[in-house]
């Protein structure tokens, strides 16, 4: 008896000691969540609970990674699945695949997997996607499907489950506190009617599926930074789209980017045929080649694709209005049971198909690489960037590519050349200076970087859904030559890159100078304001100790801060290197020419109370770019006030207002618009941004006015031009449209608004702009004639964006109206804009 116990002893022991033996069989979700997938949504919790419940009891076949947090504080997580012999191998696969792409040196072994990685819920309110994953997780796990554990004896799959927790987690909440206790199907239920903001969004109100390539945001850019130790080979997006639409998959609508590879375009269609065969077989309704196209760079397809991936978008009918159960127009009811079926099958058949190729996916990954490094496409080689006098853009651009993973060095030397110049639009002679910003397109991500710095994107076709137009040299308002032939260059960064205070130290000098040119110089600010240093700025130019200042200027003098002492050296020491900013300590406030540092034309810089409108009404992404620009750019405090009582609120409180664009039409009635314009009168200072612009146009005390309008189409000449082609239906608007281009604006930059600048900049224009110069003000920013740059303009559109104001001034009694006709904040990555957003709520009105 003994004996038999003492073997059942020795038996169990082994089971729990034996990896995988003692474990229970893996739970689906539905076992787990106690709910089956579809009759609910899955919080972001829940989700976060399965991912750590697989990755235990699966832990030969699944590692789970955390790679960052939300501004929430949520966790981000990637799922590496493998069979159990890969995922022992996991790094190993993972460096051979970077040598593979020339990132890191060596070979790669022989006969290794293919990469796929899976992102899920980029926009919160598209949830079905956060659902179908968990089905996909499992079914990947799940020792008894043969089919999948076959696929991963090929791919290593990766999955972000959620990409946009906070966004999601808005939707699923929003949702289960107005849905009934029965789904109801009827669009115009509560349920169907998400409110301001939505959940599509993130924290800050940013499309996460539109910054990629800018990585302008937190979750971006730790999902970046993972993504670059991987570089897999395919990369899918998973999405939705109306509740009338059905399923889109892969290939991809025209407007193609030239990069795109014949292999990349040819798989698109290898996918395709893939979920087809699946869609077919299911009676279910699809489309390919319409609507979503591949030529802006920062989606989640696009930005892969430069990147080397076969990658692609999936659209399933449904997004934030279908809720549980969408009854459509067709009179179908389209359940969230069957968006799940659909994300799950196109989630299956993209890893079959990429499986069942992987030999010759990874000879073309390897090729695509080899060609990048030693035969870069394009006209043009190195890109060169003048350093001298724009340190701190240099230093904000060399973070962004640093991000990116590219490559960049430094001139050692002086050199003639013949180049394209960005800045006049014509190829001429130019000088390469030592210790200017170089970027080789002999580097593994030459293609990103061809797309990313080429001054005009050609486009194949104009039906296109974002902007045409992104060059860095423009976005970063750098001075720059796109050269045809290479650049002997160092890695070694120049001192003045890396210095912040220049001059002997002088001890306690009279006063600190920092030049004002960038976003930097404003985060500088920000900084000594917060800590209530006291700062001048110049109106007007100066010389002194053998060195030019512009206007815009900022002097820390010590006068007015002798309550600091010598911590007033410390803080502006700190703060600037904080900054990457250079400070110029000087012993006196004489200057050798222009104005002394006491002259009435040196300027006391008020630490303003700022405020910005939200709510219904107001553009989300436009309030989210000004919020992020506060809260995360510049770090300085603004106060969100709400659309649905602005009417109640004490504007005497604050010292600026930011209206962002958007509907103005019940947020300002009458007696609202009254209030504000007797704050104005009162000393307040107004910044409309984009439409807010167009509704103050025309109104009682405001100086701007729309252009009247005029009969393009000449009806008299040509009565035919009314004539339209019903199949062209979706062409017509183009002729009116701006797709995002690249003007040359002309600036008055003794005007405050335009200190820091040259006498033009380039802006990104994303609509008609058609007002007239003001009579009353000051026009400091305008369209002039043959101001085009780069991007698509329709040809009405063209004949409207010139001689019209983009920036203007107005004084109002004793407060301001500043006019921006143009978004200076869109998306947070036009950085040459946002000082002059800076300067109208410091500097103008001061």
């Amino acid at each position: 008896m003994y004996a038999k116990v003492k073997i059942l002893l020795l038996f169990f022991l082994t089971i729990l000691l034996t990896p995988g033996l003692a474990q229970a069989p893996l739970q689906n979700p539905e076992q787990f969540l106690g709910y089956k997938l579809g009759t609910r949504f899955t919080r972001h919790s829940d989700l976060v609970r399965y991912l750590e419940y697989l990755s235990r009891q699966a832990p030969t076949r699944l590692k789970l990674q955390p790679y960052g947090t939300t501004y929430e504080g949520r966790p981000l997580y990637l799922a590496a699945i493998a069979s159990e012999a890969h995922l022992t191998q996991l790094e190993e696969i993972r460096t051979d695949n970077l040598k593979r792409a020339g990132l890191l040196s060596g070979q790669p072994r022989p006969d290794q997997p293919a990469i796929a990685w899976l992102s899920y819920n980029v926009h919160g309110n598209e949830a079905v996607s956060s659902e179908a994953v968990l089905q996909v997780l499992y079914d990947l796990l799940i020792p008894a499907n043969e089919r999948t554990q076959a696929w991963l004896q090929n791919t290593v799959v990766l999955i972000d489950p959620c990409v946009n927790p906070d966004g999601r987690e808005r939707y699923v909440q929003w949702y289960s506190q107005v849905a009934n206790a029965e789904p109801n199907a009827n669009p115009w239920a509560r349920e169907h009617q998400e409110p301001w903001p939505g959940g599509r969004f993130n924290h800050y109100l940013f499309d996460l599926n539109r910054d990629l390539a800018w990585q302008t945001q937190q979750e971006s850019q730790q999902r970046i930074a993972i993504y670059n130790q991987w570089m897999p080979q395919l990369h899918a997006d998973f999405h939705e789209m109306s509740g009338e639409a059905s399923y889109y998959f892969s290939p991809a609508a025209k407007p193609f980017h030239e990069d795109i590879t014949p292999w990349q375009r040819e798989f698109q269609h290898i996918i395709g045929e893939n979920n087809r065969k699946y869609f077919d077989a299911n009676n279910w309704l699809y489309f390919t080649r319409e609507t979503y196209d591949l030529f802006y760079p920062s989606y989640g397809d696009t930005w892969p694709t430069f990147n080397g991936a076969i990658a692609m978008t999936y659209e399933q009918g449904g997004s934030g209005r279908a809720g549980l159960a969408f009854a459509r127009a067709d009179g179908d009811t389209l359940t969230l049971g069957e968006r799940i079926a659909h994300h799950h099958t196109a989630s299956l058949a993209t890893i079959e198909a990429l499986a069942q190729r992987k030999d010759k996916v990874l000879q073309e990954f390897g090729k695509y690489y080899q060609r990048n490094r030693t035969n870069p496409a394009g006209p043009y080689k190195t890109y060169v960037l003048k350093t001298k006098g724009q340190e701190a853009k240099i230093k904000a651009l060399t973070t962004y590519l640093d991000r990116q993973g590219i490559g960049y060095g430094y001139a050692t030397g002086n050199s003639s050349h013949r180049a394209f110049n960005y800045t006049s639009g014509k190829y001429e002679s130019m000088k390469v200076e030592q210790n200017d910003l170089t970027v080789s397109m002999y580097q593994p991500k030459s293609t990103l970087v061809k797309v990313l710095f080429e001054p005009y994107s050609k486009l194949e076709d104009s039906l296109t859904y974002d902007i045409t137009s992104w060059a860095l040299p423009y976005a970063y308002g750098l001075q720059a030559y796109a050269l045809p032939g290479k650049i002997t260059q160092t890695q070694a960064k120049p001192i003045a890159l890396t210095r912040t205070v220049t001059k002997p130290a002088i001890q306690q000098p009279y006063a600190y100078l920092a030049r004002w040119t960038s976003l930097p110089d404003l985060q500088f600010l920000s900084a000594l304001l917060r800590q209530d240093i006291k700062i001048r700025y110049s109106e007007k130019a100066f010389e002194t100790d053998g060195e030019k200042y512009a206007p815009g200027t900022l002097i820390i003098t010590r006068a007015g801060n002798e309550p600091l002492g010598a911590a007033l050296d410390n803080i502006v020491k700190a703060e600037a290197e904080k900054a990457g900013v250079q400070v110029i300590p000087t012993p006196t406030g004489f200057v050798s020419s222009g104005v002394d540092f006491g002259s009435g034309s040196v300027r006391y810089l008020r630490k303003p109370k700022v405020a910005v409108l939200a709510g219904p009404g107001i553009s989300a992404t436009g309030f989210g770019e000004v919020w992020h620009f506060f809260e995360q750019q510049i770090k300085y405090p603004v106060t969100v006030l709400d659309a649905q009582y602005f009417g109640r609120v004490p504007l005497g409180n604050f010292d600026v207002l930011v209206l962002p664009g958007g509907n103005y039409a019940d947020i300002l009635p009458e007696k609202n618009l009254n209030q504000l314009r007797d704050w104005i009168t009162a000393g307040g200072k107004l910044i409309a941004l984009e439409s807010a612009t167009g509704f103050l146009a025309g109104k009682r005390g405001f100086a701007l006015t729309r252009k009247k309008a005029t009969d393009s189409l000449d009806l008299k000449k040509d009565p035919y031009k009314l004539l339209k082609t019903y199949g062209e239906s979706e062409r017509h608007p183009i002729s009116d449209a701006v797709q995002g281009s690249v003007y040359r604006v002309s600036l008055d930059n003794t005007h405050p608004l335009a200190f820091g600048y040259g006498d033009t900049y380039f802006a990104l224009i994303q609509e008609v702009i058609n007002y007239d110069f003001m009579k009353e003000g000051w026009n400091v920013g305008v369209l002039k004639k043959d101001i085009y740059a780069s991007g698509f303009v329709g040809v009405r559109a063209r004949k409207k964006l010139q001689d019209t104001l983009v920036l203007g001034h107005q004084s109002l009694g004793r407060g301001q109206v500043i006019y921006m006709a143009e978004n200076p904040l869109f998306r947070a990555f036009w950085h040459n804009s946002k000082l002059l957003f800076g300067n109208a709520v410091f500097m103008v009105g001061n």
